[in-house]
């Protein structure tokens, strides 16, 4: 059922339990779909939102920055907060409630002592890099979605791990949810949109435009192959050394290992690097992309080359 696209609105804020439960409550009549993010919002989110407000009777927004997920490494008080712009962008979009609450309603006996775990697909691309965070994502989205009571959960695909994982946590543990992918939303020059692109100096934005020309660069040359996307991308971040790279990688979309050469099908193109003071991610567009059938000869020999090549994956 389709329902109403944009209808401004002022939005109810909630910033106890009690208060979601109270405006939750009044929600009567109709499905409800919950969108959620750690403010500082953006395009990106509002495209979220406008595709939950199409599809869903009402519309939660929670705005929640979870220390949970933030490594000591990282510095949580850096994280923009533009409350008041963030409710204008909720009332624009049609949103029913916000929920906003401190770390103390959410976890009101201090770090929770049980944690979801996010297993191996935690531990890998993002979450090598940042020990713990997918655990701490998968708790705090755990616990807001029985907070909300949502029928449906919307996220963006530029963070394809995180939605890989989501989705692996509904199914697993039953949650009564459809968890529901949004395309990324980009600026004009292609840029993925992220509430981190505010660390970004003029010339930091300039060299992170390497990180959506790399995927494009890999994607253009599908059809010949899991090498040839590998290389193609990989010269992009060669020609702009100011990026760093975590890790530029060609994976199974839904066990995030390898892909080998002989792979024909669906495969995910993603990328993790450092531009001046700011890590960024991102990902092919759409969901996935098709690489090609790999040429005849030995298949053990095209294994082996591809392994030697993906010993090169972290640039």
């Amino acid at each position: 059922m389709t329902h109403r696209t944009s209808i401004p609105t002022v939005p109810t804020v909630a910033r106890s339990r009690d208060e979601l439960q109270r405006a939750r409550a009044a929600l009567t009549v109709g499905d409800v779909a919950v969108v959620m993010t750690m403010g500082a919002l953006h395009d990106g989110h509002a495209a979220l939102i406008r595709t939950a407000r199409a599809a869903a009777r009402h519309v939660i927004v929670t705005i929640f920055l979870n220390p949970l997920q933030f490594a000591p490494t990282e510095d949580l008080s850096r994280y923009p907060r533009t409350f008041d712009s963030d409710i204008e962008i909720c009332s624009a979009a049609g949103v029913d409630i916000v929920f906003a609450p401190t770390p103390d309603v959410v976890y009101p006996d201090g770090d929770p002592g049980v944690t979801v775990s996010a297993g191996p697909l935690g531990a890998v691309l993002e979450g090598h890099s940042r020990a713990g965070h997918f655990d701490g994502v998968l708790t705090v989205v755990g616990k807001l979605l029985h907070l909300t009571g949502a029928d449906r959960a919307y996220y963006g695909q530029k963070d394809a791990q995180q939605l890989l994982l989501i989705r692996r946590m509904a199914r697993d543990l039953d949650f009564p949810v459809e968890v529901v992918a949004v395309p990324t939303v980009r600026e004009a020059d292609g840029l993925a949109m992220s509430s981190r692109n505010t660390y970004l100096t003029a010339f930091d934005r300039e060299t992170a435009l390497c990180l959506s020309r790399a995927l494009r660069a890999g994607a253009a040359v599908a059809a010949e192959g899991p090498s040839a996307v590998r290389r193609a991308a990989r010269s992009v971040f060669v020609e702009e050394p100011l990026a760093q790279v975590d890790y530029l990688v060609l994976v199974h979309p839904e066990t995030l290992e390898d892909v080998p050469e002989c792979h024909r099908g669906e495969a995910l193109l993603a990328v993790a690097a450092k531009v001046g003071t700011t890590r960024l991610i991102d990902k092919h567009d759409p969901a996935a992309i098709t690489v090609g059938q790999c040429p005849n000869g030995n298949a053990s020999e095209r294994a082996d080359d591809d392994r030697h090549g993906d010993d090169e994956r972290l640039l």
